[in-house]
């Protein structure tokens, strides 16, 4: 039986790479297939911050961070609360991903030469009690080089297989169709999409000029999730969550569609947890997009007043960085889908940070001097863009003038200045004692305690309403579409299972189209820095369980 490689490896994204690098090291031959032009190989990995999940590592020591394996399975566990039958694969991904963190993903990552910036973030904070969900520490790992910086050495693995002769990179071929030959999946079908010079990220056209059939010994998926297509994010919306927001910005470009999902379906695959999403509610709109309804995800420090579209403050302990997903199911109870943050010029300098590779040109550059510069800034220069030029900002001298500023936004009367002059006010009246039952302001005088958020993260306590701390700053919240958390089932070994719980023979899947392991390694929350960090663990366990397969 004549075959064109030994594995097809299907989505050129992080885990795509991985997996490929795995069987380039295990001198299989491979063909990896992505329907986007090859200026956009690594896909969405390219545009991440690169943030990456470590316990106990280095950066946290020298930070005074004490972690430990037992505390950050304690923490995944809380955060994903597994409460299904189909969540057994899930569960036990969970726990080897946790292994994996604790032990030698960060020296395998070094010997490959990633680096990491010193000081460790602390994201997802929780604040319920010590079982439920949130990071009990900071763990969250910024890459030096961002995205790019996490994705250059496996593309250098993948390359150098070109090279060897051992891996055919073919893009503009979008797969359409899976199917079998005596019961095992080996071949691969779909169209041959015009050739492209789109720049990364932008449409890239879908005009078919010809067809493909590829035959290998195994197939890995690994075509991400859906967060491109709001179509399909509202067909699979939760009903917990209530009804989708009718405004969206989407955080990946439109090719994450999906549509490989569907086609995996079809074959035989298990699809497991389609309602576990993970969808940011502090989104802005791009001031100079790249694709279609451009989203950025700020990724705020705890001080920011965080107002409902009518002006209420959000509920304790819905605070900046928190819990996303706890404040997303509030927000849809609010009948609004837009949120507020109400703050100052000294905190946006200090704690405003912007999602993205290209957001932050310092880190994304590996330049040390741009940090400190940036560091010294009263605002850094991508944050002062946006208060410049973002549709979703108002910058105000008076309270007055502010609010009049966010309702012109909306083009909706929702605020009333006296409502929000009352909301501001109290709590700026508790910041004079640190005595105070104001639990976000107890969370702020907690941040500094940590010494990687007094230096970067978290301005000193003050008023919002200081004339020295000005001008105000409003800035109104979006629901902003991201990742999918659950995906195709597979086991360990990255073996994509049927519905039966067997193995779909010839088929594995890694990273978000697998759910970052096993149709949904992180339940119904993740921890963040987890979700590049499970691209490269599964995308590795499949890459080395196809090598040994077709051996």
């Amino acid at each position: 039986m004549t075959y064109d490689a030994d594995v097809i490896v299907i989505g050129a994204g992080l885990a795509g790479l991985v997996a490929t690098a795995e069987l380039v090291d295990a001198g299989r031959k491979v063909i990896l297939l992505d329907q986007e032009p090859e200026q956009s190989i690594g896909g969405q990995a390219h545009w991440s911050f690169g943030g990456l999940f470590f316990v106990d590592s280095p950066e946290q020591r020298r930070m005074r961070i004490k972690d430990s394996h037992a505390l950050a399975l304690q923490d995944w566990l809380g955060t994903a609360g597994f409460d299904r039958e189909e969540d057994a694969w899930p569960r036990r991904w969970a726990e080897a991903y946790v292994d994996f963190a604790a032990g030698e993903k960060r020296p395998w990552l070094h010997r490959q030469g990633v680096r990491f910036f010193p000081v460790v973030g602390w994201a997802e904070r929780g604040g319920y009690d010590a079982n439920g969900h949130g990071n009990s520490v900071p763990r969250f790992h910024i890459t030096w080089g961002t995205g790019p910086g996490l994705v250059a050495p496996f593309e250098r693995r993948v390359r150098d297989g070109v090279a060897r002769g051992l891996v055919r990179l073919a893009f503009r071929h979008r797969v359409t169709g899976l199917s079998a030959t005596a019961g095992a999946v080996d071949t691969v079908t779909g169209e041959v999409l015009e050739p492209s010079d789109a720049v990364r990220g932008t449409a890239s056209g879908r005009e078919a000029t010809g067809s493909f059939s590829l035959r290998a010994q195994a197939v890995i998926v690994t075509s991400g999730g859906i967060g491109g297509n709001h179509d399909l994010v509202r067909a699979q919306w939760p009903a917990r969550l209530g009804t989708p927001p009718e405004r969206m910005l989407s955080g990946v470009p439109a090719h994450v569609d999906g549509l490989m999902l569907g086609i995996a379906e079809a074959a035989g695959a298990s699809h497991i947890n389609k309602d576990r999403m993970w969808h940011y509610t502090e989104g802005i709109q791009n001031w100079d997009p790249i694709w279609a309804q451009h989203g950025i995800r700020i990724l705020p420090g705890p001080s920011p007043l965080w107002l409902d579209a009518t002006g209420k403050r959000l509920p304790v302990p819905l605070f900046p960085g928190f819990d996303t997903l706890g404040t997303l199911d509030h927000i849809m109870k609010t009948g609004h889908d837009h949120t507020w943050f109400v703050l100052n010029q000294r905190i946006i300098g200090k704690e405003f940070a912007l999602s993205g590779s290209e957001q932050n040109p310092d880190l994304t550059g590996k330049s040390v001097r741009d940090v400190i510069t940036r560091a010294r800034q009263a605002v850094p220069g991508p944050v002062k863009a946006f208060m410049d030029h973002g549709a979703d900002f108002v910058v105000e001298r008076d309270l007055s003038a502010l609010v009049r500023g966010m309702n012109a936004v909306t083009k909706e009367d929702l605020l009333d200045e006296a409502a929000v002059r009352r909301e501001i006010v109290a709590r700026d009246r508790e910041i004079a004692n640190p005595f105070t039952k104001d639990l976000q302001v107890t969370a702020i005088h907690g941040a500094r305690r940590y010494l990687g958020d007094k230096l970067i993260r978290t301005a000193a306590p003050h008023r919002i309403l200081d004339p020295g701390a000005g001008p105000l700053i409003a800035v109104r919240l979006s629901i902003l579409t991201r990742k999918s958390l659950g995906g195709l089932e597979t086991d360990l070994s990255s073996r994509v299972l049927t519905g039966t719980g067997e193995p779909l023979p010839g088929v594995y899947a890694a990273g978000e189209a697998a759910g970052f392991g096993g149709g949904g390694v992180h339940g119904y929350r993740a921890l963040e820095g987890t979700f590049l960090g499970g691209c490269i663990f599964s995308g590795r366990a499949a890459g080395r369980a196809a090598a040994r397969a077709v051996g």
